[in-house]
């Protein structure tokens, strides 16, 4: 039946286009939703593009089927042909009882948590954990890559962020005769697929068809027009070739490794040097004839040759189109890089479930809450402290002033301080001294500072008391007296003989 088929269609297109209008009218709470929702609605397009095309075959429909149909109801007994067509969908159903019935008011609607499986499941599963909802690049295994090169100076996961769209030198080491490879062919392939993908998955609702062909179209004009960064033909018209091929002229030029040697001994124990071995088998395998003088030999190349050479440019500028378009996310990549190294792999793992804990929470069922109760509630997951505002402080700021770290006095009742600032402080506090006093400790309390044990202030205590007696003693002894009958006796005891008047 063409007419159902064309109602059916005009229902679902009806019915998709409410269904984005009902999600695009939401206001995503995280990174999470909003890409669950952009993938969604990015799946609602092409379901209204596939049926519209099926719709428009059905307008354009050549076989007279349509027309039939509007002949058959709109002649004859409306009646007759109305009963003949339910005594077909009754027949079809008796063959077929255990066909679903495709229900388009449920097909669309917006599934709330625990009524089955939504796309943010898929979310999920689609991103890996460095790359943060989308956030940030995960070019680990392809920096490992890299590094396996031939060629290839050793460079950390940071510094290849930034020279990774770099295929010339300085950045890139590799000649250009090396490029050919297959090892280095899959490395730039592997690069342009994952960053393709991942701008796939990162951004559902941009039209990328539409970017990667002006990519393509781009590098057309930079080929044609020979241009492409690094893979420029060389012209044997141009007359003499510079210094690269020739050299100066003041001593022997090496063609295979493109160098010049001043010293002609030099010149001859380089040529069984495994360097030069390896540049001449490449230089041979590229097509040059080596160091044949004529204008042919110098543009040699095989159609086979600039093919390759072409696969390899492509793929080359692919990867700079698409780094320079995800510039963004290539600049949060670098700091996240450099926030995480600085962490222990505790922190780490509290700021994964801080994340996880963040998705679960908005996940929830937060309908009987209120906006205002939202605004109020201070999410604080990793305990930090707060400030002047009621909000946490930043990340940093509590590392800097180490207020993850936990010092206890139990001069002070064990007390536990949070951070160093705060423990050196509490030695002039008065909870500490009067926990001094408890002791019998009265006085030069600055001598018991970094003291936190009860038996170590003890003993410090006696340990002074015990100087100061040996003090005391030592100035008593210095002056000795004489009495009348010739006892010495040290000048305290005498004068308190005397006062009594024993002497």
């Amino acid at each position: 039946m063409v007419f159902e088929d064309q109602r059916f269609i005009h229902e679902d297109l009806e019915r998709l286009e409410q269904a984005i209008a009902d999600r695009i009218a939401e206001e995503p709470r995280n990174i999470r939703e909003r890409l669950s929702r952009d993938h969604e609605v990015a799946h609602f397009l092409n379901r209204i593009d596939e049926q519209s095309k099926r719709l428009l075959e059905i307008y354009n429909s050549t076989d007279g089927e349509r027309g039939k149909e509007i002949q058959s109801i709109s002649t004859g007994d409306q009646f007759e042909e109305f009963y003949k067509q339910l005594d077909e969908v009754k027949d079809f159903h008796k063959r077929y009882p255990n066909e679903p019935i495709e229900n388009l008011e449920r097909a669309y609607k917006r599934r709330q948590p625990g009524e089955g499986e939504t796309m943010g499941m898929e979310i999920d599963t689609m991103f890996t954990g460095e790359e943060g909802y989308g956030q940030f690049l995960d070019l680990t295994r392809l920096h490992e890559e890299y590094l396996n090169l031939p060629g290839i100076k050793r460079l950390s996961y940071t510094q290849y962020l930034d020279i990774f769209d770099a295929f010339t030198l300085p950045q890139m080491a590799i000649k250009r005769s090396n490029k050919l490879s297959d090892k280095y062919f899959q490395y730039v392939g592997q690069l342009a697929n994952y960053l393709e993908e991942f701008i796939k998955k990162a951004r559902p609702l941009a039209d990328l068809d539409k970017i990667f062909a002006s990519f393509d179209d781009e590098f057309e004009t930079q080929w044609t027009a020979n241009k492409v960064p690094g893979w420029t033909e060389e012209n044997a018209n141009n007359g003499t070739v510079g210094p690269k091929t020739e050299g100066s002229g003041e001593g022997t030029w090496c063609a295979d490794c493109e160098k010049e040697f001043k010293n002609e001994n030099v010149y001859k124990n380089h040529l069984t040097g495994k360097k030069h071995i390896r540049a001449a088998e490449a230089r041979k395998a590229s097509g040059d004839s080596g160091e044949g003088s004529a204008p042919s030999a110098r543009n040699g190349t095989s159609v086979s040759h600039r093919f390759k050479e072409r696969a390899v440019a492509e793929r080359e500028h692919r990867v700079r189109s698409l780094a320079k378009a995800l510039e963004n996310e290539r600049q949060a990549t670098k700091v996240n890089v450099e926030r995480r190294q600085g962490m222990t792999e505790r922190e780490r793992q509290m700021e994964l479930e801080a994340m996880l804990a963040d998705h679960e929470n908005f996940g929830g069922d937060n309908g009987n809450e209120s906006d205002e109760e939202g605004e109020d509630r201070v999410y604080n997951p990793l305990k930090l402290p707060l400030a002047w505002d009621g909000k946490p402080i930043p990340y940093w700021l509590y590392k800097l002033h180490g207020l993850g770290v936990e010092y206890s006095c139990e001069v002070c009742g064990n007390y536990v301080y949070m951070g160093r600032r705060a423990f050196d402080k509490h030695f002039s506090e008065a909870l500490h001294i009067f926990g001094l006093k408890c002791l019998g400790i009265t006085s030069n309390t600055n001598l018991f500072r970094e003291i936190t044990k009860i038996e170590d202030a003890i003993r410090l205590w006696e340990n002074l008391e015990q100087e100061r007696k040996k003090d005391r003693d030592l100035h008593d002894n210095v002056v000795q007296m004489e009495d009348a009958e010739g006892n010495v006796m040290p000048e305290r005891i005498y004068l308190d003989l005397q006062k009594q008047g024993i002497l």
